[in-house]
């Protein structure tokens, strides 16, 4: 069933019939009658489709429907998860069963659950245009054409282009009497271009997307965003890289939101607190930065995932994790708030309903400033400018609170103005070394997402949002390939 609503096209299909065919409230009354103290079930259809075409030739056309159904029961604390995709009724008893024997087999504290608001409500991000209502040839047309745009000479030697869309549908209720409905489109395009020029090899990477339907595909101009990828690739190969040493910088928002989330974001999940494996462990309350830095965890942010509400049910505010400098608290789930005696903040998130959710981020990012970019480059004498367009990704130590990242597009800063572009750009160092010395945060706040990539944690993938403005650091690391 599609309804129409004013400009937008809402997505209801088999997931609500589906809902419908459970009888949910059923297998909840036979959880409790079983012994359960608490259950909930965890109900996800997804569509897929992802579109693949290097140098010029369609290299691959996939399209998937996943679904199912996950029950947790929580019995003298300790709980019991089991999930099928078998939704016939007698294998949704076999899964309630498996889930209860579970629970009953082993003691835990995993089942003690702080309190939270019931919650009975339905969420759909809408889309003008559903993906899967737009033909197979008009997406190809479009991603030969994107592809073929970057060929802009004979230096670019290998361009791979996809484009994927995806419509996430999760249904959850539990017998708390919380029913929550979500409904979450995603679309995308990434492209790798490989130039070669004056011997040097260069590979860049760049991705857009929201979340949003085809009329973000339709929007944009993939023609422009191939081209500019591609002079990237081959002014990258042609640069040089920059002494190694310790530079004042200016790091632009997605770079600021990918260091904020993978070098930050997780240190402050809970579990990784309670259980020592993070360098915040018992530090609330302390000035862990620059009183220049504000760190948030948003459910539902301009430019971001949408996520009013968690796996557990929880709804997903604005969580301030450090202000001013001073680190104000953690994200949390239900267990991990029980644990630390504090309101979970809307964080338990599961990849799929074949998996129990854990402590995840949102959209994380630092807060804006009150500079322009002119005022944050006017006081380099000496420095660089580093941005994530091109980047290939990088690693962090959360229980030692390190990292080292792979920058992207930059360029060196003299006197106060960019200079000659650089390439194989590394920056690491200790996050909170990091921002103790921002001296700059600029007023220009982007946070973005994406169908493409997802933060990885305990096997589980999670779609995020990051961001922020650009900041300048006084002090990092810089070093060459």
């Amino acid at each position: 069933m599609i309804v129409n609503n004013s400009d937008y096209v809402i997505i209801m299909t088999e997931f609500e019939e589906t809902i419908n065919k459970l009888e949910s409230e059923k297998i909840l009354d036979k959880a409790l009658k079983l012994g359960a103290s608490y259950v909930d079930l965890r109900y996800q259809l997804y569509n897929n489709e992802e579109i693949r075409v290097e140098n010029k030739s369609l290299e691959d056309y996939k399209s998937r429907n996943f679904g199912g159904l996950g029950i947790r029961v929580v019995i003298n604390n300790a709980v019991g998860f089991a999930s099928t995709s078998n939704l016939a009724k007698e294998n949704i008893d076999k899964t309630l069963q498996n889930a209860i024997k579970l629970a009953k087999s082993f003691e835990s504290v995993r089942g003690k659950f702080a309190e939270k608001e019931v919650v009975e409500k339905k969420e759909i991000v809408a889309t003008k245009i559903n993906p899967n209502d737009v033909s197979p040839e008009e997406k190809v047309k479009l991603l030969l054409e994107t592809n073929k745009a970057a060929f802009i000479n004979d230096e670019i030697k290998n361009v791979i282009t996809v484009m994927g869309s995806g419509i996430d549908n999760r249904f959850f209720i539990a017998s708390d009497g919380s029913q929550i409905r979500l409904q979450v489109p995603t679309v995308g395009l990434a492209q790798i271009v490989t130039a070669v020029s004056n011997g040097n090899m260069e590979t860049v990477v760049n991705r857009e997307g929201a979340c949003a339907g085809y009329e973000k595909i339709q929007h944009d101009d993939w023609n422009h965003f191939s081209k500019d990828l591609s002079e990237l690739a081959i002014r990258s190969a042609k640069a040089s890289t920059p002494p190694a040493g310790t530079y004042p910088v200016i790091v632009d928002p997605r770079l600021v939101g990918i260091l904020t989330h993978e070098a930050f974001g997780h240190a402050a999940e809970a579990d990784l607190v309670f259980t020592g494996s993070s360098t915040l462990k018992d530090r609330l309350g302390e000035q862990l930065a620059s009183n220049l830095v504000t760190i948030i965890d948003e459910g539902v942010v301009k430019g971001g995932y949408h996520l009013p509400f968690d796996d557990e049910g929880t709804p997903k505010g604005k969580t301030v994790i450090l202000e001013n400098g001073v680190l104000k608290g953690y994200i949390h789930d239900r267990n991990t708030a029980d644990v630390l005696a504090v309101s979970p903040t809307g964080n338990s998130r599961a990849q799929d309903f074949e998996n129990q959710p854990i402590v995840r981020m949102t959209n994380t990012y630092i807060e804006a400033g009150d500079h322009t970019f002119e005022e944050l480059i006017e006081g380099i004498d000496h420095g660089v400018y580093i941005k994530n367009k091109g980047s290939g990704g990088g690693q962090v130590e959360t229980g030692m609170g390190t990292f080292t990242f792979n920058g992207g597009e930059s360029f060196m800063i003299e006197k106060g103005e960019l200079a000659e572009p650089v390439r194989g750009v590394i920056i690491s160092g200790a996050i909170l070394d990091t921002l103790k010395t921002v001296d700059g945060v600029g007023k220009d706040k982007e946070i973005i997402t994406g169908h493409f990539g997802a933060c990885g944690k305990g096997n589980q993938a999670a779609r995020v949002g990051f961001g922020g403005p650009h900041i300048r650091v006084r002090e990092m690391t810089i070093g060459g390939r």
